[in-house]
């Protein structure tokens, strides 16, 4: 059966996947697809609802909101084997045979992850439009083995937001561009645009998405839903698109820490067997050393603000907060990580196409680039394609400066970092804003952001794991904490994050504006008060 995919077509889309009588007869009761991951799963295990009714309940929801109505073009392509999935999981629960918490939970996956599913893994670019493969990436593999159904398929920033240096965030050839559920014309961030705005949209109970540098984290942030990028290894890199083998690496996006907790116990694949919901502890910041990260903070008064109040509930919760007020690298990040993704790209990219689907055609990075010039129409019409044209011009990774690259920029982030930052702090656990409030979509002049905050790129270019979790909202735009730690230190990561969490609860829900205008604190005084006629 071949896949709904769902392209930049909404009102074929529409048509094409909306669910009969029978279909909307099945569907959830009202209400429960909006809940967190965990409550659903408690819901399935109660017999509250199936996991037919939840498949049929957020088809029924993509196609009201992200393919009509707000039209988000968050999805990119429907399984049509979710509802066989679905039913085998409701024969399993009926039979007391349910192979745990997540049996029967549809999760949407980031279009550049592969799963066996009659779906194709396409990185959101023409190229690899039929690129089906057939075959599950390992942490797809570990989420079916805990009966997670694979809903389908969700947009992205093409190739990963690793084609050029003026892109737009969620926007692909193939899926058009993402839109953010909080404020329309706001940028979803990216490159796992989909995803976020999936879950916080209730178009699925969770998502996976992916991160070289900030790809899971700010998406999660300016959304307001909760991402994890773990310690680089922990998740398998096989069968994802690649952009880099040192930092690359899938996380789960939902609405609460204890979901995506849940999620990547079955995604987890090194032997590192951790069981990350069980080591959730609400009262794991009592008495913890927590170094914040001032000097990350940026100079937006909102952001501060906010930034402020989670500190005074971190210390409510028993924290002992440290400033860092101050902290300088002893390393060149920017230009070394620039010269190593673009070598690494070209490496793994070259390896990936290669072995990609017999129907792919661009079986390399240079046949990639011309794909795209004699396609140009549509995939160079907004920005073009110079971190491909630098990469395909690099040697192997046996170079001098290659080598070198890689090991100045892991030092810089690593040892003379993250590990510095904790040693002479003498801190568990980094905190800070974990993004700028997300600036307007802007197809003309491509990503504008401000002034960047946080320290994500740090801990994604030592590999270390980090954890976003809403803090609230700017003017209706959410805005994250992040909890950074040591590599692998990923259970105590969680843990703070959801301690702090649970003090809280700040995740806002989508209100589908269509700009800042549309409050009334912004749009009285952009109206002004006007002449006064005599």
């Amino acid at each position: 059966m071949k896949p709904l995919i769902l392209m930049a077509l909404p009102a074929l889309a529409l048509v094409a996947c909306a669910p009969d009588t029978a279909q909307m007869e099945a569907s959830a009761p009202a209400g429960i697809i909006a809940r967190p991951l965990p409550d659903i799963a408690s819901a399935l295990a109660a017999g509250e609802v199936t996991s037919e009714q939840l498949v049929n309940a957020y088809i029924a929801r993509i196609n009201a909101v992200d393919r009509a109505g707000p039209t988000l073009q968050a999805v990119l392509s429907l399984n049509p084997d979710a509802l066989d999935q679905a039913r085998a999981a409701d024969a399993r629960r009926a039979k007391k045979q349910a192979l745990g918490p997540l049996d029967g939970i549809p999760v949407l996956l980031k279009d550049n992850i592969e799963s066996r599913d009659p779906l194709p893994t396409t990185a959101g670019a023409l190229a690899l439009q039929d690129n089906v493969t057939g075959r599950d990436a390992p942490l797809v593999a570990g989420l079916r083995d805990a009966g997670v159904i694979i809903l389908g398929k969700t947009n992205l920033s093409e190739w990963a937001n690793f084609r050029s240096g003026n892109s737009i965030s969620g926007w692909s050839a193939l899926g058009g561009q993402v839109r953010n559920p909080h404020m329309l014309d706001r940028s979803p961030c990216g490159s796992s645009s989909g995803s976020a705005v999936a879950v916080a949209a209730s178009l699925a109970a969770g998502a996976v998405g992916t991160e070289t540098n900030g790809s899971i984290i700010c998406p999660s942030n300016v959304n307001g839903v909760v991402g994890f990028k773990p310690s680089v290894g922990l998740v398998s890199q096989q069968f994802i698109v690649p952009i880099s083998s040192s930092q690359d690496t899938a996380g789960p996006m939902t609405k609460t820490v204890k979901g995506a907790a849940m999620m990547l116990n079955a995604m987890a694949t090194s032997d590192d067997k951790t069981d990350y919901v069980a080591a959730l502890d609400a009262n794991s910041l009592a008495g913890a050393r927590i170094g914040v990260a001032r000097y990350a903070q940026g100079s937006n008064a909102d952001i501060k603000e906010h930034f402020d109040a989670a500190l005074k509930a971190l210390e409510a919760a028993g924290a002992v907060l440290v400033e860092i007020e101050k902290f300088q690298s002893a390393g060149k990040i920017p230009g070394a990580q620039g010269k190593m993704l673009r070598y690494e790209f070209k490496a793994t990219i070259n390896n990936y196409l290669a072995d990609a689907a017999p129907s792919v055609e661009t079986r390399d990075l240079s046949a990639l680039i011309a794909f795209n010039q004699a396609n140009a129409g549509l995939e160079l019409a907004l920005f073009d394609q110079s971190i491909f044209e630098e990469a395909d011009k690099l040697g192997g990774l046996d170079e001098n400066e290659y080598i070198e690259a890689r090991n100045d920029a892991a030092q810089a982030a690593r040892e003379n970092g993250i590990d510095r930052l904790l040693a002479e702090h003498h801190v568990d656990i980094l905190v800070a804003p974990s993004g700028p409030v997300a600036p307007r979509v802007d197809p003309v002049n491509g990503d504008v952001w401000p002034q960047w905050v946080g320290i994500g790129s740090m801990a994604a270019i030592a590999g270390y794991p980090h954890l976003t979790v809403p803090m609230g909202a700017v003017h209706g735009i959410p805005i994250g904490i992040s909890f950074v730690g040591a590599r692998n230190a990923d259970a105590k990561v969680f843990s703070c994050g959801y301690a702090y969490e649970q003090k809280t609860n700040l995740r806002p829900e989508p209100e589908y504006l269509k700009s800042a205008e549309d409050l009334p604190e912004i749009a009285v005084p952009m109206k002004g008060v006007g002449l006064v006629d005599e």
